[in-house]
């Protein structure tokens, strides 16, 4: 589907006929997608960075002639999904929010920036680990991403995904035109409670509202995730 790739974005293909963008949560890249099986083609950021993510998405739109495409937003990346899809409605087929909040309060994002400033490692172990709700499915995760994660991502890019949540909100009013909305929420969330995402949905009527039992904040790698 695309000839030209963008150095900011990777197409996978999987053999189907529509796309995908994913789109990761803080403390996280597109890696954290691997286990899941949407019947999509995927557009993946390589260099993701919320502030500039819609630029470089419609350029790799544009380079690569891409008109129609859906958008699969998790936890940050929903907000992402949501502001792209309410101000470019003519590109999207569907818009998919997974573990959504309508807002993150500004005192807990301070108190994250204090706990990361004296302890990135631990505070994002204790953070991975807040994420599931069944220990045994934090396997994948252990063994694939942890210690990359914890490694490898810096304090500098964490603490300015963390200012870029300070002032994103969901407005439910901005995307009610969007025809096909998918709301896929853990039910054991513990970072984004689920009745957040309810409320979200209240708005938002003709939204499909999908909720997991026994799964947390990362429902795709846990097990009963719809594909």
């Amino acid at each position: 589907m695309t000839s030209k790739r963008s150095l900011a974005f990777k197409f996978i293909d999987k053999g189907f006929k529509d796309l995908a963008v994913l789109i990761p949560g803080w403390a996280a890249d597109y890696r954290i997608f691997k286990p899941l099986n949407l019947e999509f083609n995927y557009l993946v950021p390589l260099a993701f960075y919320p502030d500039t993510f819609e630029k470089d998405l419609l350029k790799t739109l544009r380079e690569s002639k891409i008109d129609k495409l859906s958008l699969f937003g998790w936890s940050l990346g929903g907000f992402l999904a949501s502001s792209f899809a309410s101000r470019h409605k003519e590109f999207i087929d569907e818009l998919i929010l997974v573990s959504i909040r309508k807002k993150y309060v500004k005192k807990e994002l301070a108190e994250i920036k204090t706990h990361l400033g004296k302890n990135k490692r631990g505070y994002l172990y204790k953070f991975y680990t807040q994420c599931f709700f069944k220990k045994e499915s934090r396997q994948w995760f252990r063994k694939n991403l942890l210690k990359t994660y914890c490694e490898e991502l810096d304090l500098r890019y964490l603490v300015d995904s963390l200012a870029y949540l300070e002032s994103a909100v969901i407005q439910p009013q901005s995307i009610k035109d969007i025809k096909k909305i998918k709301i896929i929420h853990g039910e054991c969330d513990k970072i984004a409670p689920i009745e957040e995402a309810l409320g979200i949905k209240e708005k938002l009527p003709h939204a499909e509202f999908i909720s997991i039992e026994n799964t947390g904040h990362m429902p795709f790698l846990e097990g009963g995730f719809p594909v």
